[in-house]
């Protein structure tokens, strides 16, 4: 598959957050701003592209916000197969972007200038690349065009993990200092922690 040059991001955004205690993507973050919002806009600065949000049919209020952050939404009527079904789709959908950012919609701290790296070093020729902050693997996940059949192909909630571990010699590693690539707000008190922190 060869792409058009445009790296797209990918916001997995149709998580029902039942361990946050109700719709957490629309809660506030820094400067009352939603959480699926913050990360949209990081998102949409750092790939410098498109940026296509996967929603579940009735997440029409945040489905509205986002799109009002030039972001473009895609419904999964099957979302509740996983979020590896959720990517796959993002990715049928967008067959001739050059490479992918995978993101989450419940980490809304990543700076867009380390979002900016992984896309760089997918431009640079990388494969499969993604930030490391003290050693540890965060996101968003970059893949480039070569890995369009193995995304497109996803099933289960494991997402890409199970091909992020078969493949890790294909991984380039990005050094960075921002921790937000390893925050995701799964309950309010993470949330609280990082306000204090």
């Amino acid at each position: 598959m060869i792409g058009s040059g445009e790296i797209v991001g990918i916001l997995l955004a149709a998580g029902e957050g039942r361990r946050f205690g109700g719709d957490k993507l629309l809660h506030p973050v820094a400067g009352g701003v939603p959480m699926a919002v913050a990360s949209a806009r990081a998102l949409r600065q750092g790939c410098g592209g498109r940026v296509v949000a996967v929603l579940r049919p009735e997440q029409l209020v945040l489905a509205g916000l986002l799109a009002a952050e030039g972001a473009v939404t895609h419904f999964d009527p099957e979302v509740r197969q996983g979020m590896g079904h959720s990517l796959a789709a993002a990715v049928r959908a967008t067959p001739d972007a050059s490479g992918w950012l995978v993101a989450l919609a419940d980490m809304p701290f990543i700076q867009p200038a380390t979002i900016a790296l992984v896309a760089n070093a997918l431009h640079a020729g990388a494969g499969i690349t993604a930030p490391f902050y003290r050693g540890k693997r965060g996101h968003p996940v970059g893949f480039s065009a070569h890995w369009f059949d193995a995304l497109s192909t996803l099933q289960g909630d494991r997402g890409a993990r199970d091909l992020l571990s078969r493949h890790a010699g294909a991984l380039t590693c990005i050094p960075c200092e921002d921790d937000g690539v390893l925050i995701d707000l799964d309950t309010p008190e993470g949330l609280v922690s990082r306000r204090l922190g």
